[in-house]
C-alpha cells in the first residue's frame, strides 16, 4: 500500500485509544474474586480514594477485597509508590543525605520506643523526620500519646518539619492533607473495616511513609504476640520478609521478642538485610540493657553513617541507641 494508507491493516494499524479506567465497582469485584490489579487499576482507586470520589462504603469493600484475596508483590509495590506520590515528597539539603534516618514499629501494647530513640538518635548527629501512625486496632499509636501532651501538634508542613530538624535534629509528625493523604485516609478506615492485619496493606502504609521521607537507612520493628497485630512469629516474619523484598537501600526489618498483652518492655532490637535474621535471647528488660556483639553490629550497619565515625560526637544518649559491651 502507498505510505499512509492503512486500510486493511487491522490491529497493526493505528494503535488503539487507551482504554477507559474501570469504575471502582467493577475493580472492587476484580479484586473480591481473586483477579489482579494492574498499576492504572490501583493508581485509579487511589486517586479516587483522595479526591474524595470514593464513597467510604467502596473504600471500605476494596480493602476487605485486599485483607480476603490478598495482593502480589507488584501490586503492593505499585500500591505503596501510588500512597507515597499522592502527597508531597520532602526534600531536605544535600548535606543531610547520609544523616536521614528512622525507625517505624508495627505496633503493640506499650510501645513507647519511638519516644525515646527519635531525640536520642539526633543527639547523634542524624536527622529523623519520622512520619508516624495512630493505634490500629488494639494497639498503641505514637501519635496518640504524643497527643495526651497539651499543645502538642503533630500535624506539621513540610517546611515547618525542616526547621524542626534543622533546630531539634527530629520530629514525629503524622499524615495530612500535603503528606501521604491516601495513606491518612486508608489507615483510619482500616481501623474500622477490620483490615488492620492485611499484609499488603501493612506493607504499602509503611513503607509509602518511608519513601516520602527520604531516607538513607530504616529499621522496621516488627511486632508479634498477644499484645501485637500478629499473634505468633511466622506472621511477623512474613510480614518482615515482604518489607524488605525489592527494597535496594540500607533497610532493615527487627523481629522483637513476643510482647505479652499489656507489656510495657522494650523489645530486643534484632536485624534482618535484606532478609530477616531471628537472634534468639531473654530480651532487652530495659531500654538501657547492653547489646550483644551481634544486635551491636546490626544496628551499626542500618544505621551508623557511612561517612563518618560511629556516634563520634559524645552524648549521654548515644548510651541509649548502642550500649557499651560488657
Amino acid at each position: 500500500p502507498a505510505p499512509g494508507d492503512f486500510s486493511g491493516e487491522g490491529s497493526q494499524g493505528l494503535p488503539d485509544p487507551s482504554p477507559k479506567p474501570k469504575q471502582l465497582p467493577e475493580l472492587i469485584r476484580m479484586k473480591r474474586d481473586g483477579g489482579r490489579l494492574s498499576e492504572a487499576d490501583i493508581r485509579s482507586f487511589v486517586a479516587a480514594v483522595v479526591n474524595g470520589s470514593a464513597q467510604g462504603a467502596q473504600i471500605g469493600a476494596m480493602l476487605m477485597a485486599i485483607r480476603l484475596r490478598g495482593m502480589d508483590l507488584q501490586e503492593t509495590s505499585v500500591l505503596t509508590q501510588a500512597l507515597a506520590q499522592s502527597g508531597q515528597q520532602l526534600e531536605w539539603p544535600e548535606a543531610w543525605r547520609q544523616q536521614l534516618v528512622d525507625k517505624h514499629s508495627t505496633g503493640g501494647v506499650g510501645d513507647k520506643v519511638s519516644l525515646v530513640l527519635a531525640p536520642a538518635l539526633a543527639a547523634c548527629g542524624c536527622k529523623v523526620p519520622m512520619i508516624s501512625g495512630r493505634g490500629l486496632g488494639h494497639t498503641g499509636g505514637t501519635l496518640d500519646k504524643l497527643e495526651s501532651i497539651p499543645g502538642f501538634n503533630v500535624i506539621q508542613s513540610p517546611e515547618q518539619m525542616q526547621v524542626l530538624l534543622e533546630q531539634a535534629g527530629c520530629c514525629i509528625v503524622g499524615q495530612s492533607e500535603q503528606l501521604v493523604p491516601a495513606d491518612g485516609i486508608l489507615y483510619a478506615a482500616r481501623d474500622v473495616t477490620a483490615t488492620v492485619d492485611s499484609l499488603p496493606l501493612i506493607t504499602a502504609s509503611i513503607l509509602s511513609k518511608k519513601l516520602v521521607e527520604g531516607l538513607s537507612a530504616l529499621v522496621v520493628d516488627v511486632k508479634f504476640g498477644g499484645a501485637a497485630v500478629f499473634p505468633n512469629q511466622e506472621q511477623a516474619r512474613e510480614l518482615a520478609k515482604t518489607l524488605v523484598s525489592g527494597v535496594a537501600s540500607p533497610w532493615a526489618t527487627v523481629l522483637p521478642n513476643p510482647v505479652p498483652p499489656s507489656s510495657a518492655r522494650s523489645p530486643s532490637l534484632l536485624h534482618g538485610s535484606p532478609t530477616c535474621c531471628d537472634f534468639r535471647g531473654p530480651g532487652w528488660p530495659g531500654l538501657t540493657s547492653p547489646l550483644g556483639g551481634p544486635q551491636r553490629r546490626a544496628l551499626q550497619e542500618a544505621l551508623v553513617l557511612s561517612d563518618r565515625a560511629p556516634f563520634a560526637a559524645p552524648s549521654p544518649f548515644a548510651e541509649l541507641v548502642l550500649p557499651p559491651q560488657q
